[in-house]
């Protein structure tokens, strides 16, 4: 009988669940008691979580449909993919940069709309198509606002198609740093970013600051006739400050993988379906990163890519392993390491990492765990859960 329980409540690539050994996981869109839930769209936040279980995937980047904080109130991780659709994200920005500059959808329109003979057709195809006459990208400047996985490939991409490059991104990594071309120039504020621009391009996590990122105060500094794209999420940039800057032709167009209600049918919006990670190769990328992780947690405790807890991988030196995730207060280490000793517990191996609130514990220990000891560990005030991961036979 399989050991694992998944509980899948969107259509997930099947090239990330074959991933999941069938000897010993049950995965299905039915799960009594699951041990991990794996989910794309579906909004859990209604949703009753059944008390079974221990880690949640999303299988793409955002975890907005997931609620992340009453999860780490009860030591579940949430995991996601970044930078698995990257590359599909990154094509459809250039895509949108191109149907801006060049007047594409208008000019489909226009085509769309006629009628006639061929000689009649083609008249109107030569007298229509001069309102239509576009821009080229090299040589203007293309404004990168978060310059992680995505945004650093698209100021690569846009280097290469001869466009400068103008980067803003206080809270950039070690690791995106190293991966973003030299040639773009570092700008010191938003603000900076919109007064150089031509093209001004948004690729930030919704955070509470990052929420109307893009509003009418700072849109008053937008370089006249900008385009404005926006492939992140919908509440970074504030409608109704960006149907005030169409109408008052500060910007060119918006474009959008966000459609809604303030923009609709507005002139210069150019929306699209949330297509940004629907390509089959994103999709497989995703499942196939998300099913790992929740792999490696439920089996062996380890964790890369989880949006609460912190990143933390320790090989296993040792047979028998507790997994403990805890509030990031004082003497918690001390407090497992005394209740292993009482326990007469030899430890092998141990890390303890924390991230904002949260810390994480991995104990390696000599001979097997009672329970004993786990109820001990569990009943540590501000331990959160608790697992027993004795290696697979």
């Amino acid at each position: 009988m399989p050991k694992y329980q998944i509980l899948v409540l969107n259509q997930i690539s099947q090239v990330g669940l074959r991933r999941f050994p069938h000897e010993v996981y049950q995965v299905g869109k039915e799960a009594a008691k699951p041990d991990g839930i794996l989910v794309r769209s579906a909004d859990m936040h209604a949703m009753p979580i059944p008390d079974s279980v221990a880690a949640i995937g999303r299988a793409g980047a955002g975890t907005n449909n997931i609620p992340v904080k009453a999860m780490s109130a009860r030591g579940v991780p949430v995991f996601n993919a970044p930078g698995a659709n990257a590359n599909a994200v990154k094509e459809l920005v250039l895509a949108g940069m191109l149907i801006a500059a060049r007047n594409l959808a208008p000019a489909m329109r226009f085509v769309e709309g006629l009628a006639g003979e061929s000689e009649a057709l083609a008249k109107k195809v030569e007298d229509g198509k001069k309102q239509f006459a576009g821009i080229e990208l090299p040589h203007h400047t293309l404004g990168v606002i978060g310059l992680g996985k995505i945004g650093s490939l698209i100021a690569d991409v846009a280097i290469k198609l001869g466009m400068n490059v103008l980067g803003y991104d206080p809270e950039i990594t070690v690791d995106a740093a190293w991966s973003l071309p030299s040639q773009v120039r570092k700008a010191h504020s938003i603000e900076e970013v919109l007064r150089a621009s031509h093209f001004i391009t948004l690729h930030v996590p919704l955070l509470d600051l990052t929420r109307n990122l893009i509003n009418a105060k700072n849109l008053e500094q937008v370089r006249p006739g900008a385009i404005l794209l926006n492939f992140s999420r919908e509440e970074i940039v504030d409608a109704k400050a960006v149907a005030a800057a169409l109408e008052a032709k500060r910007l060119k167009n918006y474009v959008t993988d966000f459609p809604s209600a303030a923009l609709a049918s507005r002139h210069g919006v150019i929306a699209m379906p949330h297509l940004g990670a629907s390509t089959r190769e994103a999709e497989d990328n995703c499942a196939v990163m998300v099913v790992d992780q929740v792999r490696e947690f439920l089996e062996h405790g380890n964790v890369q890519n989880a949006v609460n807890f912190p990143d933390m991988t320790m090989q296993r030196e040792a047979p028998y392993r507790i997994a403990v995730a805890n509030a990031n207060v004082p003497n918690m280490v001390g407090q497992i390491s005394s209740a292993v000793a009482r326990a007469g517990l030899n430890i092998h191996n141990m890390l303890n990492r924390s991230k904002g609130e949260m810390a994480y514990t991995l104990v390696d220990v000599d001979s097997a765990v009672s329970e004993a000891l786990i109820a001990e560990v569990r009943a540590i005030r501000g331990v959160l859960g608790v697992r027993y991961l004795p290696a697979p036979a």
